[in-house]
């Protein structure tokens, strides 16, 4: 795949995630599959050649480490702003708001400024560091839903003494 059908796949699933956190959204009912779109995405990065750039291998892996921590921290603050719940019948749920569409930004703010870092120090990053970067976000979002799902309460009020 070329790096422009990469972003294009990249932006499509992060743009599809994003905007459907803002609408209540079932958590799913098999929790089990919650690391499957991240893992294809892991699968894609590191298949591609010129995930590392070999003529400054140290800053490039620097960058790209960098770029995963960014993505794991964005990804757990998106997962923490993201409210978890359950309804009279037990079924889960999880939306996103103006809090959670934030540390998104600011996560993407992140990776365009370690994009610049690299660029600067004259690192060639391809589209599979940001396809990692990516995969990290939505794997720790997604398996942080996932946990708070385990401890959700319905959203109903059941009287003390019952």
């Amino acid at each position: 795949m070329s790096g422009l059908v990469d972003v294009a796949v990249i932006a499509a699933i992060l743009v599809l995630v994003l905007l459907r956190q803002f609408a209540p959204q079932r958590v799913a009912s098999d929790v089990r599959r919650w690391w499957v779109l991240p893992a294809v995405l892991i699968f894609m990065a590191v298949r591609k050649p010129g995930l590392v750039d070999h003529a400054h291998e140290a800053v490039s892996a620097l960058l790209l480490a960098a770029g995963v921590l960014a993505g794991l921290a964005t990804g757990a603050g998106w997962a923490w702003t993201t409210r978890v719940w359950s309804d009279a019948s037990g079924a889960l749920w999880a939306q996103g708001g103006k809090a959670s569409a934030l540390v998104w930004a600011g996560g993407v703010v992140l990776r365009l400024a370690l994009h610049a870092v690299g660029a600067a120090a004259g690192v060639h990053q391809g589209s599979a560091a940001t396809m990692l970067t990516a995969a990290a976000m939505l794997l720790a979002r997604s398996g942080l839903v996932v946990w708070k799902a385990q401890g959700a309460r319905p959203a109903y009020r059941v009287p003390a003494d019952e």
